[in-house]
């Protein structure tokens, strides 16, 4: 099992779902889809032997879903993976382009794979995203290693409105003084932040 696989609940390893040769690299991010398909994203370069840059759709037996077709795919890492209830995946990582075009480090796909342009962070993250988190009113926390998310000052926490624009109304102050790697929403709209900090705002 190249780099994916599933498990039974207790444990044992689910021979139903079948990947083939899996992916040609590192996995980092698994999404699971309300129809039972995964999306995945990480280093890899190709899944099963055919090509696929960074992301890709497992159909629930692990075979590769061709209905997702990400074209040329992610330019760099994808390091987290969110999922809208409309079908739209966010993603985070290190890229600097999506499929030839510019998207630093955050962007939005649709449901086939393409990029959607109605989501647009302009410059974007300035440093790595770690992860990717969606509120329930659509809004979008990104933890990671920037300094500044489309030229305003924003240390390793910022929130996105759902255009991919930088929220003001979100400030976490001075940040987190290292790196931010996951994110809980509480149900009263509080926000877990966990990573290799000790100190955050102040």
């Amino acid at each position: 099992r190249n780099r994916i696989a599933r498990l039974n609940a207790d444990g044992s390893l689910d021979t139903s779902f079948s990947p083939g040769t899996g992916a040609g690299s590192e996995v980092i991010s698994i999404a699971l889809q309300p129809d039972g398909k995964a999306l995945m994203g990480g280093f890899f370069t190709s899944f099963n032997g055919v090509t696929r840059n960074r992301i890709a759709r497992l159909n629930a037996d692990g075979s590769l879903d061709t209905s997702f077709d990400p074209g040329s795919g992610i330019a760099s890492d994808v390091n987290s993976i969110a999922l809208q209830s409309d079908g739209k995946v966010l993603i985070g990582g290190s890229f600097p382009s999506v499929n030839g075009v510019a998207r630093n480090r955050i962007a939005r796909l649709d449901g086939d794979g393409s990029l959607d342009v109605g989501f647009n962070p302009s410059s974007g993250p300035s440093g790595t995203v770690n992860s990717v988190v969606l509120q329930s009113d659509g809004k979008v926390l990104i933890g990671g290693v920037f300094t500044s998310v489309n030229g305003v000052s924003r240390t390793r926490i910022a929130r996105l409105n759902g255009d991919g624009s930088l929220d003001t109304g979100f400030d976490p102050v001075s940040g987190a003084n290292n790196t931010v790697e996951a994110f809980a929403v509480q149900s009263d709209g509080k926000v877990l932040v966990g990573g290799s900090l000790n100190n955050l705002s102040g």
